[in-house]
């Protein structure tokens, strides 16, 4: 049986759980027993619960470990004898055979998968039907274990509710573990490149070539400055340029002057930007915007401009962000007790400056916080600088000359034939520790402010 359908026969077998635990929670209803610790549903969920998560988290188990018996009982196959000794050859001969077992391809490059494909045909499916038997009995014991529990003074309302909050809390932790797991593996990488280029090297350093790195002194072509440069150059000065005035002006008129049936369709379309894939982002600057910045630039006597600018990519990435500033912005501007608007106009201002001296400054932490969320979104942006900005690292102030970012080089050095093991390689986990602190860093000092904003307010 395969997976797919041993996972909807799971969920049956929790549903006739399900409805033969209500119906015999009812039955004890209808005999004359009137205090009961829970309604008929917590009984069904009871029983239905025990018979799929047991079954459920066995197959999942399973899946992870099956691979390897079957691999395992393949080698211990005659046919297996003729395997090279080489891992990669093993591994590459045993991944064919098992892809033609599969039916995935007719025969192989090595004449010797074609050989072993049965071999993994009945391994595979030995095991298979070992994990579908076992789940099977899981579900039903798990099932029969609850039923015979069901009782009118048994709890199942409190038992159901402690599930779901483990499940839950289950749930809340994974985005914990997954921040513990990418902080710890940067770490580790980090640490291993490191101990071949010094950190003073690294973060002072002022020459960024990876491609000609010096094996007696790496640290001296892998100096990250015009990387933080480029990066900060990009998405958080030409960036929030474009971001900063379209969003917090937008924010103002959509709270302040439009109409509200005017409202109600373009603050959607507004907040439409921020559903738009990056790549689409990436080719709009790429095949639109850096062209015409370059002949802009030409046609004003500036033969130097490259196709690949800072300008280029960090305007298309500020109309990426417009909706991070605009939202934070509205949603701060709105929060602003009305009692300050009236009392600012029964004085006798009008609407420009009470929007000036009292919406905006009561509203300004909000804001603030939001420009600093956008900030970190624009500084880890990957696809448009792929796509628009230049791959040299370069020092400048010029926004029509060449420059790179962290992300941008990130993508090159882990994309490079280099071997894992290279200071090349490892630079980019170091770069990516340090986008990642930096980021954590924005965000943190961005909720902090937008915290006490809510706090004066709510």
């Amino acid at each position: 049986m395969s997976t797919f359908a041993l996972f909807f026969v799971i969920l049956g077998l929790g549903l006739i759980g399900w409805l033969s635990a209500r119906a015999r929670a009812m039955a004890f209803r209808r005999g004359g027993v009137r205090r009961f610790s829970a309604l008929p549903g917590h009984y069904g969920w009871y029983v239905a619960l025990w018979a799929v998560i047991p079954a459920l988290v066995f197959l999942l188990v399973w899946a992870s470990v099956s691979p390897a018996l079957v691999t395992d009982q393949v080698l211990h196959d005659p046919a297996a004898q003729a395997l090279p000794q080489f891992d990669f050859a093993r591994a590459s001969i045993l991944s064919e055979a098992r892809h033609i077992a599969r039916g995935d391809i007719a025969a192989g490059f090595n004449p010797l998968s074609t050989t072993l494909a049965p071999a993994y045909a009945a391994a595979q499916s030995r095991f298979d039907g070992i994990g579908t038997v076992l789940a099977l009995i899981l579900a039903f014991a798990g099932g029969a274990f609850a039923y015979v529990r069901v009782r009118p003074d048994f709890r199942a309302r409190t038992r159901v509710e402690r599930i779901v909050m483990v499940a839950l809390l289950a749930a809340s932790l994974i985005a914990i573990l997954t921040t513990v797991g990418i902080v710890v593996s940067l770490l580790f990488e980090s640490v291993r490149f490191f101990r071949m280029v010094p950190i003073t090297d690294f973060l002072f350093g002022t020459h960024w070539s990876p491609q000609v790195i010096d094996s007696s002194d790496p640290g001296a072509t892998l100096g990250a400055v015009p990387l933080f440069w480029g990066t900060f150059f990009i998405g958080a000065v030409i960036a929030m340029a474009v971001a900063i005035p379209f969003g917090l002006m937008s924010a103002i008129y959509l709270t302040q002057y439009a109409n509200p049936r005017v409202r109600r369709w373009m603050k959607p379309i507004l907040e439409m930007l921020a559903g738009v894939p990056t790549v689409v982002y990436g080719y709009f600057a790429a095949l639109t915007v850096a062209p015409a910045v370059r002949d802009a630039a030409v046609a004003i006597g500036i033969q130097w401009a490259s196709s690949e600018s800072a300008l280029a990519a960090g305007m298309v990435m500020g109309v990426m962000i417009i909706p991070f500033v605009s939202s934070m912005a509205d949603d701060s501007i709105a929060a602003v007790p009305s009692a300050m608007r009236d009392g600012s106009l029964a004085m006798g201002a009008t609407s420009s400056e009470t929007i000036r001296r009292v919406l905006l400054p009561a509203a300004l932490p909000g804001v603030v916080g939001g420009i600093l969320l956008a900030v970190s979104r624009a500084i880890g942006e990957t696809m448009i600088v792929v796509m628009a900005a230049s791959g040299v690292a370069t020092l400048t102030l010029n926004p029509l000359a060449s420059t790179t970012t962290v992300t941008k080089q990130i993508v090159d050095l882990l994309t490079g034939e280099a071997s894992f093991d290279s200071p090349k390689t490892l630079a980019a986990f170091a770069l990516g520790l340090t986008l990642f602190v930096v980021t954590l860093l924005l965000n943190i000092v961005a909720l902090a402010i937008v915290k006490r904003y809510r706090e004066a307010y709510e």
